[in-house]
């Protein structure tokens, strides 16, 4: 489902248990990171059972319905089964013999019965009873968790938040519930506090007037998403001022002539992409990502942007394979997805596999940003807004003023594996690219 997406949602399930579906039909909608989606079946088979509810929550890569192909439960395979059944018995046995052992030396309580998908009124992902089951967490402990999840269902965030705080509103309770025995070894109490816990933020004082508002689906995943690429990337930003005359007048003269002939609006978007990727082919080691001690070196240059949607979230379609496209085809493709993109129609392959991103807030008027990594990319570049300013410029009479068009770039970059000196050039290569721009350029 594309990188950094760790989990989906089930809005609807479109087939039955019972109901016989073909391959590549639909089966299920999911919504993930920024996306709503439909997921076809591999197989074409029997819908023989539901993993996972409307609103529960799936790992990515996890199992979230069994269907059954045909000849699974037919008598011809039936002959097999008991040839086959041992061996996994064996495993299960020594997996069953290999927990018992392990849960032996665990000096923390395990709950005493597994964890309910609802209680008290409140429902509980696959997920969250997954978590609460490997923390140790019962289902009385679970249900005094305050949840920020729609009508106050509990979510990995909230149960994140809760380990981290250190379980204090629960601690009291355990102790009174445990008999009293001779003291416990010192070791194990010693080693609690070892691991400090990471720091919250202070509360927030409601006063009169106040309106509190929950952040949408959407809005929660931008907020994880950036703050694990300021927690995984040490952030560098360098700036180049870039002399956009030479663009601006080409724009303004060939413009309408563009659209008449090609049937699309040329921005200043595709023509800096364009620039970007001339510099990604002279600097090739900004197009990498980081996976542990290694470094992986992208072959295509996929080129994401970033798009504001009406909601007031962001979204970064991806154009693919960007160093393979003329002006008039990284036109189209960025015009197209961001009109796919304003109008909810991105696949979820079309947020996926960027290798560099460009977000252009000049849009809304700012003169230039210092913009978050997209992990796990390892640079972005931020385009400010084109503004006329005096500038000295070069003549074989002299030095003159003039009006100029400049703008600022600004680019953000992982200091893990790219140095001052290489963020520095790729930028500045790419603020040549614009200055240098042909006026007699033919479309």
């Amino acid at each position: 489902m594309g990188e950094s997406v760790a989990e989906a949602t089930v809005t609807n399930w479109l087939k039955n248990v019972g109901d016989v579906i073909d391959a590549e039909e639909s089966v299920v909608e999911v919504a993930t990171d920024k996306v709503d989606s439909e997921v076809p079946s591999p197989v074409s088979g029997t819908l023989v059972k539901i993993l996972v509810d409307v609103n529960g929550v799936a790992e990515v890569g996890s199992p979230i319905a069994i269907i059954e192909v045909e000849g699974e439960g037919s008598g011809t395979t039936a002959s097999a089964a008991p040839e086959v059944a041992p061996e996994p018995a064996v495993a299960v046995a020594e997996i069953e013999a290999q927990v018992a052992a392990a849960a032996a030396t665990v000096s923390a309580p395990v709950p005493s019965g597994p964890i309910a998908k609802n209680s008290n009124g409140r429902f509980y992902s696959p997920l969250v009873r997954s978590m609460a089951k490997e923390e140790g967490i019962g289902q009385a402990e679970l249900d005094q968790i305050s949840g920020s999840g729609k009508e106050g269902r509990v979510t990995k965030k909230d149960i994140v938040a809760y380990l981290e705080a250190g379980r204090k509103a629960m601690a009291p309770v355990a102790a009174s519930q445990t008999p009293a025995k001779s003291p416990a070894p010192a070791a194990p109490v010693s080693a609690a506090p070892a691991v400090a816990p990471k720091p919250s933020a202070p509360a927030m004082k409601i006063g009169e007037g106040d309106e509190i508002i929950e952040m949408d689906r959407m809005r929660k995943l931008i907020a994880d998403h950036m703050v694990n690429s300021v927690h995984t990337s040490p952030h560098v930003t360098s700036f180049v001022e870039a002399d956009m005359t030479k663009v601006v007048l080409w724009r303004n003269r060939m413009k309408n002539e563009f659209q008449k002939k090609h049937g699309e609006k040329i921005t200043f978007t595709p023509i800096i992409m364009e620039a970007i990727v001339k510099a990604i082919q002279d600097f090739p080691m900004i197009n990498i990502s980081i996976e542990g001690n290694n470094i992986i070196k992208h072959g295509r240059i996929n080129v994401g942007m970033a798009a504001a949607l009406p909601s007031g979230n962001l979204i970064v379609p991806v154009v693919k394979n960007a160093d393979q496209l003329s002006l008039l085809g990284l036109t189209k493709a960025v015009n197209d997805l961001a009109n796919r993109a304003r109008n909810n129609q991105l696949k979820p392959d079309e947020i996926s596999g960027g290798t560099y991103t460009l977000t252009n807030v000049g849009t809304f008027g700012n003169v230039m940003g210092t913009p978050i990594i997209n992990q796990p990319q390892v640079a972005i570049m931020a385009a400010g807004a084109i503004v006329k300013k005096p500038a000295v410029v070069e003549t074989p009479e002299g030095d003159v003023i003039a009006v100029r068009h400049k703008m600022f770039l600004s680019h953000s970059y992982d200091h893990r594996a790219v140095d001052g000196a290489l963020g520095g050039m790729f930028v500045k290569r790419v603020a040549e690219y614009l200055e240098s721009w042909d006026l007699n350029r033919e479309i």
